[in-house]
Order: structure tokens, then C-alpha cells, then sequence
């Protein structure tokens, strides 16, 4: 059979069978990911019916889904926001880098890894799925809470934090210099510091430029620059996430109003394409081993971000039932934890560090969207008593 036509009957099946599970989550009246999640892993290696040849192009798609993810973000808020946010959050920001990298490297030291991996380690544990929790807030209608700019806050505060760590772990990673190091954490740092100072400055240009009165037209435009400014962040060492955002952070108003309603249907569509791909990257023999570890290191993350997200809302002056949902929407770990763990087992630090973390961000992947949704009840009893 011709190379395409496999890939596009690979891809059908994989896109009908995500169909059929979005209508049985629809049912259930639970968030769809942690299905999408198990079906990448029935598909992926050592699954129930690997694919054999759409597994390069599915990983495009799912590049793109947490490119959309983002921006779709980004268009929520504009620039004055972000910079307003971060300077109240910085704190938060700090605690939440301090509470949740320390498990994944004490976890790291305790099994003799070595300090190169106990670094790896601490960014598995930190950073939350910005893609994954972007979903939450979507699906379960809090991104007009008032808490959620705390929350995007805190996301944003770790995707500038992973653009100086990426570059540290990597020449880490490859023995390099300091002098060498110091120049990839420069070149990252001057990256994002340039983009938003575009965004902060000429975002009326930009919008602009971008604006039209027909939705071809603007879509192609919007989602155009979304991916080349996602390009060239990538290249520069900066997670293409945060270029993303920004671009999203840049437009405003009515423009930005436009553009998130005729993006949210190609955005669920590739974002589905992410959750399925992750699954892929996730061999099912591997995890039995260290899923004990796995679990036990899960809890304590659990913990740590329910901490951090209590503490940010709370020094922003918002009541418990919404300092329990911010933690509760930082659970979710996914993309830049994989990265991570990719790049510490291809530079060989250690082989059971890529099934550890590949169960450990399966475990907060899946469960993060499903403690969301069935702890909404107990939250809303939680508001209500407080008003009383």
C-alpha cells in the first residue's frame, strides 16, 4: 500500500477514535484528555496496535496543538496584564519553582543519579502543562474566574523560567563550558525580553498589520505569525510555547476576540492530536517497574502545587474556593516535562529516568483534568459557605 495512503488511513482512525471518545467524555460529563491520553498508549510502542508509519506526522500535528494552546491563551489577556501579573506574582513565581523542583531532584539524589540528573529531575517535577491546564480552564469555564490571571501568571513565570533552565540542563548535558553555557542562557534570555517588548510597545502595529475584515484572511494571518514566532523561539533556545503566548499577549480587543473564536476549533482539533501523541511517546511495558515511585512522587507534586496555587491566590485576595482551584489547575504536567526527560536520556544519564517520569507525567496528565472536574461540587459548597 502507498506511504500516504497509510499515513491518512492511520490518521483517520486515530481522529474518529478521538471523536468517539470526546462524545463518551461529553456523556460522562468529564474532560476529555486523560481518554486521549490512554489511546496514545494503545497506539504507541508496546500498545495494543501501534501505528506504523503516521507517527512523525502526528507529532507535527501535536506540535502545533500546544502552539494554538498557547496563543489561544494569550488572547485572553494583553501585555499591560501580563506585565502587571508577573511583577505580583514574582514571589509566587519563586515559591512555586522552589516547592515543586525540589521533589524530582531529592527523588534524583536518594536513587545515587547524580547531581546532572537530580537537575533533569527537578524540571520534570516543576513545571506544569501549560497546554494541559490551558484545556482545564477552558473546558470547565474558569478562565473568566478571578483567579485564573494568578494562574496564567505562575505559567507564564515557569515558561521564562524554563527559557533560562532549557539552555543550563542542555549544556549540562553536553559537558560544555560555563563561558559556553552563559552565552545560551544569554541568547534565550535577549529572545524573550525582545518579543516582549514588541508585544508591550507595538502591539498596535502588529495588530495592524494582522487585522482584516475576513476570517481567512485573518486566520491565516494570526495563526501564520503564531507559528513563525514559535519558529524562531524554538531556534533561539526559547520554548516555542512562549513565543506563542506572547504573540496572543500582543493582539487585544475586538481583533483578539475575533481571532479566539475562529481559532478554538482548529486548536481543540490539534490539541487532541498533543494528548494522543504524548501517549505514543509512552512505552505501557516500561512504567509496571516505577510506577510505585512514580505514584508516590505524583502525591507529593500534588501537594506542592495545591501549596503554591493557595498561596498565589491568596496574596492576590481571592477566597478559598478559588485558591483550591488554582492549585488544583496546576497539577497537570505534560510537553516541557517529556522535553526534559528526553533530552536526560539521550545524553544517557540514567535509563530509568525516562520511564519514571514518562509514569509520572501520565499520572498528573491524566489525573489533573479528572480532580478538576469531580472536585468542582466541593468547591462550589466551599464558595457558597463562605458567603454565608
Amino acid at each position: 500500500m502507498h506511504h500516504t495512503a497509510i499515513i491518512f488511513l492511520e490518521f483517520g482512525a486515530v481522529l474518529v477514535g478521538l471523536g468517539v471518545l470526546g462524545a463518551l467524555a461529553l456523556r460522562a460529563g468529564i474532560s476529555p484528555i486523560p481518554l486521549y491520553l490512554l489511546a496514545g498508549l494503545a497506539f504507541g510502542t508496546g500498545g495494543i496496535l501501534p501505528l506504523a508509519t503516521s507517527e512523525e506526522f502526528i507529532s507535527v500535528g501535536a506540535e502545533i496543538g500546544v502552539v494554538l494552546l498557547l496563543l489561544t491563551l494569550g488572547l485572553e489577556y494583553n501585555a499591560d496584564e501580563l506585565v502587571t501579573s508577573l511583577k505580583g506574582n514574582a514571589r509566587a513565581g519563586i515559591v512555586d519553582m522552589v516547592l515543586n523542583a525540589a521533589p524530582g531532584a531529592i527523588c534524583a539524589l536518594l536513587l545515587g543519579w547524580g547531581p546532572v540528573a537530580a537537575v533533569a529531575m527537578a524540571g520534570v517535577t516543576y513545571a506544569t502543562s501549560s497546554g494541559i491546564t490551558a484545556k482545564v480552564l477552558s473546558d470547565l469555564g474558569w478562565v473568566g474566574n478571578r483567579e485564573t490571571p494568578t494562574v496564567l501568571s505562575l505559567l507564564v513565570f515557569e515558561d521564562l523560567t524554563m527559557a533560562i533552565y532549557l539552555p543550563v540542563l542542555t549544556a549540562m548535558l553536553a559537558g560544555l563550558s560555563l563561558a559556553s553555557g552563559a552565552v545560551t542562557v544569554a541568547i534565550a534570555l535577549a529572545t524573550v525580553s525582545v518579543v516582549l517588548l514588541v508585544a508591550l510597545k507595538f502591539g498596535r502595529f502588529i495588530e495592524a498589520f494582522v487585522s482584516s475584515p475576513n476570517n481567512e484572511v485573518l486566520l491565516l494571518k494570526v495563526v501564520g505569525l503564531a507559528l513563525l514566532v514559535a519558529g524562531i523561539a524554538q531556534q533561539l533556545q526559547v520554548s516555542a510555547a512562549v513565543g506563542a503566548f506572547l504573540v496572543g499577549i500582543a493582539l487585544s480587543g475586538q481583533l483578539a476576540h475575533d481571532a479566539r473564536a475562529l481559532l478554538e476549533p482548529l486548536r481543540d482539533l490539534f490539541a487532541a492530536v498533543f494528548f494522543v501523541f504524548f501517549g505514543l511517546q509512552t512505552d505501557p511495558t516500561k512504567i509496571g517497574p516505577v510506577a510505585g515511585l512514580a505514584a508516590l512522587l505524583a502525591v507529593i507534586s500534588m501537594i506542592t502545587k495545591l501549596l503554591t496555587g493557595a498561596f498565589a491566590a491568596r496574596r492576590a485576595g481571592i477566597a478559598k474556593a478559588g485558591q483550591a482551584r488554582a492549585g488544583i489547575a496546576l497539577i497537570p504536567r505534560g510537553e516541557f516535562n517529556i522535553v526534559i526527560a528526553g533530552l536526560a536520556v539521550a545524553a544517557g544519564v540514567h535509563p530509568d529516568l525516562g520511564p519514571l517520569a514518562a509514569a509520572y507525567v501520565l499520572i498528573l496528565a491524566a489525573f489533573g483534568p479528572l480532580a478538576a472536574k469531580l472536585v468542582q461540587p466541593l468547591i462550589t459548597s466551599i464558595a457558597k459557605g463562605a458567603a454565608g
